[in-house]
């Protein structure tokens, strides 16, 4: 079975939201120093490259990824194109199917250079909590660093889909993923108190 990564590759000056930590990545020690092997240190955000959003993010009393059900990050999933696209909401989902599937990602393919963090992105418009819930979805994922716009303060869009028991998982690569149905994997890390958790997203074709 083929193995789609749609996870963004982690490398030393990847562009990360403005004002956060930035990735390094080095071998701390190496192979000379301990005679054996050689180990590397990592500094990051939780929410570099592709990565879990928890409530705990934009809800000073929501749920930490440690409490997150892993159940919902692996699963059918319906991959929806949405390239063209200001904006995502329920009125853009009337005329699809999502029966049977917990999990929908939005193809939008506007994060057209990964070397640089982008200045506009189509967001996820408050209605769209409600009708996806009303769908039985439980999950969305996004190939754009959030659900809402970059300059956003109040988060309609987290907000609305949390309020929803709807999760999140941002920056997908899905450049090279054709519309379809797939089983996805993107397992976030046990982190007790984390807001949020990168991960290792791959699609599986149905």
């Amino acid at each position: 079975m083929r193995i789609f990564d749609i996870s963004r590759p982690l490398v030393n000056g990847m562009p990360v939201w403005p004002g956060d930590t930035a990735f390094q990545f080095e071998v701390s020690w190496s192979m000379e120093e301990s005679g054996s092997v050689n180990v590397g240190r990592l500094e990051l955000s939780t929410h570099t490259g592709t990565h879990v959003d928890a409530p705990y993010h934009f809800d000073s009393e929501g749920k930490r990824i440690i409490g997150l059900d892993l159940n919902l990050y692996i699963g059918p999933a319906r991959v929806i194109d949405m390239v063209g696209k200001a904006s995502i909401g329920a009125a853009d989902l009337t005329d699809i199917d999502l029966d049977g599937f917990k999990r929908v990602l939005f193809r939008t393919l506007a994060w057209q250079n990964p070397a640089q963090f982008p200045e506009k992105i189509p967001h996820i418009e408050p209605d769209l909590g409600p009708f996806l819930a009303s769908k039985g979805v439980k999950l969305i994922g996004v190939d754009v660093p959030s659900v809402d716009p970059i300059d956003s303060k109040d988060l309609p869009g987290h907000h609305s889909l949390n309020e929803n028991g709807i999760h999140i998982l941002e920056s997908l690569l899905l450049d090279g993923i054709e519309p379809g149905d797939y089983e996805l994997i993107a397992l976030p890390l046990p982190l007790v108190e984390g807001d949020g958790s990168p991960v290792r997203a791959i699609l599986r074709k149905l």
